[in-house]
């Protein structure tokens, strides 16, 4: 894949789309045999989750309910620090067994943040799958249930994730170009 300009920076393919979804397909069959039995509620964390979610949901035959919350911590290609809730959540979790869907886990302040709302409302279990995780810039203890791929430390975008609002819609994952 040639580079893509977004804005101003040059971001280079890092992952096809055929590589995400035989990862996603994978991914759905561990839950699919961890959950049998079972009816999760996936709630994916917008706006960078959706496509990411949608994929997952399709791949899975365990029956789920699917719901959404918008988190946000970044401006442009940095974490801000502080995590905003924009749209909160109407589910009742008492009892119910919650999977928690991210785009991408780097610093881990959003989920660290987000994670004892949830627990406060007394799931039966909290589990979290994300396509990506940057091991070396997590900052929390977290347990990541369900990784698609492990990252280096470089920003991305691309398959739901963004640079400053654009890049969410390509089918790749794209990272920033050394030469940006």
């Amino acid at each position: 894949m040639a580079p893509i300009k977004l804005h101003d920076k040059t971001f280079d393919s890092y992952l096809s789309e055929d590589t995400i979804q035989t990862r996603i397909r994978e991914l759905a069959a561990q839950i699919d045999r961890d959950y049998a039995g079972k009816r999760p509620l996936f709630i994916g964390i917008l706006n960078g989750a959706f496509m990411f979610a949608a994929d997952l949901f399709k791949n899975l035959t365990v029956e789920a309910e699917v719901s959404f919350i918008k988190l946000a911590s970044y401006s442009g290609t940095k974490s801000t620090g502080r995590v905003i809730t924009a749209i909160g959540l109407d589910q009742d979790l008492i009892g119910r067994d919650v999977i928690v869907v991210e785009d991408i886990v780097d610093t881990g302040k959003t989920l660290a943040e987000f994670l004892p709302q949830l627990q406060h409302n007394q799931p039966a279990s909290l589990r979290i799958a994300t396509l990506l995780h940057k091991p070396e810039a997590t900052q929390f203890d977290l347990t990541l249930d369900y990784v698609g791929f492990a990252i280096p430390n470089k920003f991305v975008v691309g398959y739901g994730l963004d640079y400053d609002g654009i890049g969410r819609n390509l089918r790749e994952i794209y990272q920033l170009s050394e030469n940006a």
